[in-house]
């Protein structure tokens, strides 16, 4: 009996037109639904086999993307876990092998001997250009899971979650300058960043690094040595008595304060900062983000620069007296690759302690601006690697699937910005009530009574 499928799998060889055109629609089929080739010109089973699995793999697809119209953040921490990217990473693997075995036997199936020698070319580079270009995706892709899988196990903990405190994360977000002409790194710009954990607007609270003295909470192991707060009649362990001298008189003096800091995936210099940083503005700070610098040039490199409007001249490297030979960062639209962006957040030449907090926080809202999926997947690897270089943190990756929402909606609003710095603060005489109600009012600004007409 004839039926519909016989051309395809009971052709007349010795017809060079039909040989071509069967080539091409098994090709076309292979394309279109793997597996589909097979089934009606060849090795049934096999055919099964790799429509079974294309059809998986729309099915998984569709529900991926109806869970991120719904619930996006569930589909966050799935890709932020260790096991999902290693289970993505292993069904990318074997559908890629799985195409080319399908691919490879279409070939077979076309018999390519059989048709107009002028289509013979055609039709296997078609289906090679195509193989190479779907596997070489899907392989890709699978390198991307295993290099996020090692990325975010470096870098992130695996810690338990910190639920908000008042509807509120907050964040510490250290600066630590360790760069080419410096010996270990300290902490060189201290804020807080405070995300509203529903809305995730965002307030980033700066506070300079000469801030003298410091208090600590009653609960701090810090407050029992400096119950007036760090600095206070100068006294300190080290040559300066102020905010980020903290971190290094902990870690070098007084690390068994925090036994348990390194099983935290932190360290007791940062346990101290993060006392400090909770006294001197009254949050409850549940995390912290240690970025160094050097490693922060690297990942500007990785993301392929960062676009900023300088306002102002800025020396590299050293003063305009310095041997009448210097390199500038001149104002106007820049954009500045990994080096010079790094220079430009913590150059002291020419400027103030408080100019350079200034230019940090430019730089990380234009990062955060810059940003997209575009640039982070097609630069994963260099930018996997700068990652484990650059920032240290104890936020856990379970949590990360909710912050990578959360952060979402904080790029689509304004950042608030507070910085402690005169002359609304004078850091060698603070006053921690007024800087404590400068806080609030920044969380929750006032609203306006209405007046009436």
């Amino acid at each position: 009996m004839s039926t519909a499928a016989t051309p395809l799998r009971h052709p007349d060889a010795s017809s060079a037109p039909l040989m071509t055109r069967r080539g091409w629609w098994l090709v076309a089929l292979n394309i279109l639904l793997p597996g589909s080739a097979q089934l009606v010109a060849g090795n049934r089973r096999l055919g099964r086999i790799g429509l079974v699995a294309t059809l998986l793999l729309w099915l998984l697809a569709i529900v991926a993307l109806l869970t991120y119209l719904v619930a996006p953040s569930a589909i966050y921490t799935f890709f932020t876990q260790a096991g999902s990217l290693t289970a993505v990473q292993v069904l990318l693997t074997l559908y890629v092998v799985l195409w080319i075995v399908l691919t490879l036997d279409t070939l077979r199936l076309v018999r390519l001997v059989k048709a107009r020698p002028n289509a013979r070319g055609w039709i296997a580079a078609f289906a090679v250009l195509v193989l190479v270009g779907i596997t070489g995706t899907a392989g890709y892709a699978s390198v991307v899971a295993g290099s996020a899988r090692g990325a975010l196990g470096d870098i992130f903990s695996a810690g338990p979650s910190e639920p908000p405190v008042d509807g509120r994360y907050n964040i510490m977000l250290l600066g630590g300058d360790a760069g080419p002409d410096r010996e270990g790194l300290r902490p060189d710009s201290m804020s807080v960043v405070s995300i509203d954990a529903s809305t995730g607007k965002a307030v980033t609270i700066g506070l300079p690094r000469d801030l003298d003295p410091v208090p600590f909470s009653a609960k701090s192991p810090m407050h029992e040595l400096y119950p007036d707060g760090y600095g206070y009649e100068d006294r300190c362990d080290v040559d300066v008595c102020q905010l980020n001298s903290i971190y290094t008189e902990v870690q070098l003096y007084k690390g068994d304060l925090y036994p348990n800091a390194e099983k935290k995936g932190s360290e007791p210099g940062i346990e101290a900062m993060r006392d400090a940083l909770e006294g001197a503005t009254g949050l409850t700070i549940q995390y912290y983000v240690l970025i160094d610098m050097q490693g922060f040039a690297d990942l500007i490199d990785a993301l392929g620069g960062v676009d900023i409007t300088v306002s102002d001249r800025i020396p590299i490297g050293g003063d305009e007296n310095l041997n009448g030979v210097v390199e500038w960062i001149e104002p106007g639209q820049r954009h500045l690759d990994g080096y010079h962006a790094q220079w430009y957040a913590r150059a002291r030449h020419g400027s103030s302690d408080y100019d350079r907090m200034a230019r940090q926080r430019q730089l990380q809202d234009a990062i955060l601006k810059q940003v997209n999926p575009v640039n982070v997947v097609s630069k994963f690897q260099d930018i996997a690697k700068a990652g484990a270089q650059v920032m240290k943190t104890d936020i856990p990756q379970s949590m990360l699937g909710y912050f990578v929402d959360l952060g979402m909606k904080t790029r689509k609003l304004p950042v608030g910005q507070l910085e402690l710095v005169p002359p609304t603060i004078d850091p060698t005489d603070p006053d921690y009530t007024q800087i404590h109600q400068l806080v609030k009012q920044a969380l929750a600004p006032a609203t306006p009574t209405p007046t009436s007409k």
